[in-house]
């Protein structure tokens, strides 16, 4: 495939220099350098043949789930220059949503043939295929990962109602101890009665009919690095949920509020009507909803860093979708603004919003104006207070380096992003930021990787100081649509040696590998 890096912005290195201990021996120098660029891609047959991806040192296999054929294709990753197909492993189990290694064990999720039933989690030897353990779970494991000790198995069972909104099961984060097999369910009713102070924070409970517990949805796991703590985005929700996994407990909801975009530095492209490419503020409040979520270190601190994506309830039994145009605002909120001209098609009328907020007095005229995700990514401290958010820059830098990509939509695309309608979600989530990943370059710097699932590009951050994050790369190529999952291997597990970055794409069913050269 013809190789595509749409930018080869990289700092310059910082590396260790040579220093004398008391044994006057010198220290090796350690290139801590970040240039990733394109190596190689695997093709596993077209549309949702590629999400989620995990990797095994031992084997050096690549394990990913397949959902156009209900498994997991394992790939041959030991020449990450060439990797092989191993169609004869296949591993056929039904409606996969997540896999993660660890120490030679791969676990899968797997969603019930009924979604809102309990679904489990097989775990398969990494070297022959073979079935160790089954475990049950709650609805719909929609992400899977192990603790860094190995110890425990950690499940995001998101528990999506039912397309007529009549069956909500109950979110739950499973905890699976693999030393005695036992599976405990963390629940969220201890917080139900905390419900109207969470709600005033931001935090979102709206689902027709659906008590506290039905209506949160966790979605994505972040691990401590001492295997003691994790936390869960609960997307729709807008709120972040912390885990002692030793007591399977949740310990506190962090909700994430809104981001302003009349503020300084948060210009958005409101509409895909607009004829041009342009950013600007607008009286709109963006709903962070995080998707993807990890974990890392810094100068001894921990943090969590965000894809903002955002996500909305449409079923045929609820929807909380709503364009500006098609809604009454209250005259005496929007009272400094003309509003005519706010509900036009090339200013705010086709952005889309959520009925569920911003009605404050439920007179049926809206008071303020919440749209999904906050097109960007966020560092919070592990108490979900922000520390960073990008801003705007995610769009500023689509239109630096792939401004014919601006705001794609690729949604009826799964070949090619130059078949893509330029601009066609500025008035949906714009280049909707899904996944996230850290790669720890030998302990002195933090890089973190951002999945842009509409523009179909990766954005490469030093985040080593959380506060001021430095961007480094945009990898962009046509033929991978749709970033589902990503993963970075350090050069110490890699086969090759090098840092590398490994991105399944959705929409292709590409899984392509960038490496640090």
């Amino acid at each position: 495939m013809k190789k595509r890096i749409l930018s080869a912005l990289v700092v310059a290195a910082l590396a260790f220099t040579g220093c004398e201990n008391d044994d006057d021996t010198t220290q090796p120098v350690v290139d801590t350098t970040v240039n990733f660029t394109y190596l190689a891609s695997v093709d596993l047959g077209g549309e949702a043949a590629a999400e989620i991806s995990a990797y095994d040192p031992q084997t050096q296999r690549l394990f990913v789930t397949n959902s156009e054929k209900n498994g997991v294709s394992v790939v041959d990753l030991s020449d990450p220059a060439n990797p092989v197909l191993l169609e004869a492993s296949f591993l056929a189990v039904g409606t996969v949503n997540s896999v993660a290694v660890k120490d030679g064990k791969l676990a899968i999720a797997i969603e019930n043939a009924v979604k809102q039933n309990n679904g489990k989690i097989a775990v398969y030897n990494t070297a022959d295929l073979s079935l160790d353990a089954e475990y049950t779970v709650g609805a719909l494991p929609d992400m899977v990962t192990f603790t860094p000790d190995g110890n425990y198995i950690l499940v995001a069972n998101e528990g999506e109602p039912n397309d007529a909104y009549t069956v909500d099961p109950e979110g739950s984060v499973s905890v699976i101890d693999l030393a005695t097999g036992t599976v405990r369910n963390a629940g969220f009713s201890a917080f139900s009665g905390q419900q109207a102070s969470l709600e005033a924070e931001g935090f979102r409970i709206f689902g027709p009919g659906a008590s506290f517990t039905q209506d949160i949805e966790p979605e994505y796991i972040a691990v401590s690095d001492d295997s003691a703590t994790a936390w869960i985005t609960l997307q729709e929700n807008n709120g972040i949920a912390k885990l002692d996994i030793a007591t399977a407990s949740i310990t506190d909801i962090y909700p994430l509020g809104f981001k302003d975009f009349s503020q300084s530095g948060n210009m958005l492209d409101a509409s895909n009507r607009d004829d041009v490419d342009e950013l600007k503020n607008w009286p709109v409040f963006g709903i962070y909803m995080p998707d993807a979520i990890s974990h890392f270190t810094a100068n001894g601190m921990s943090y969590l860093i965000t894809a903002n994506e955002g996500d909305s309830r449409d079923y045929d039994g609820y929807s909380e979708e709503e364009r500006i145009k098609d809604i009454t605002l209250d005259p005496n909120a929007f009272a400094a603004f003309d509003i005519a001209m706010l509900q036009e098609n090339e200013n705010l009328g086709r952005l889309k919003i959520t009925t569920a907020n911003g009605d404050t007095n439920g007179d049926g005229n809206f008071d303020a104006l919440y749209s999904y995700g906050a097109r960007s990514f966020s560092i919070w401290d592990t108490n979900g207070t922000l520390v960073y958010d990008s801003g705007d820059d995610i769009a500023r830098k689509n239109l630096e380096f792939a401004p014919q990509y601006f705001n794609l939509d690729n949604e009826d695309n799964a070949t090619n992003l130059q078949d893509g309608e330029k601009d066609g979600r500025s008035d949906d989530k714009g280049a909707e930021p899904e996944s996230t990943a850290i790669l720890d370059i030998a302990g002195e710097r933090q890089i973190a990787i951002i999945g842009l699932e509409r523009v179909s590009a990766l954005m490469v951050y030093d985040v080593t100081n959380p506060a001021a994050p430095v961007f480094l790369q945009w990898l962009q190529r046509d033929t991978d649509v749709a970033p589902e999952g990503l993963i970075t291997v350090s050069r110490e597990d890699s086969p090759n040696g090098k840092d590398i970055i490994i991105a399944a794409h959705e929409a292709s069913g590409t899984v392509s590998i960038y490496q640090n050269n």
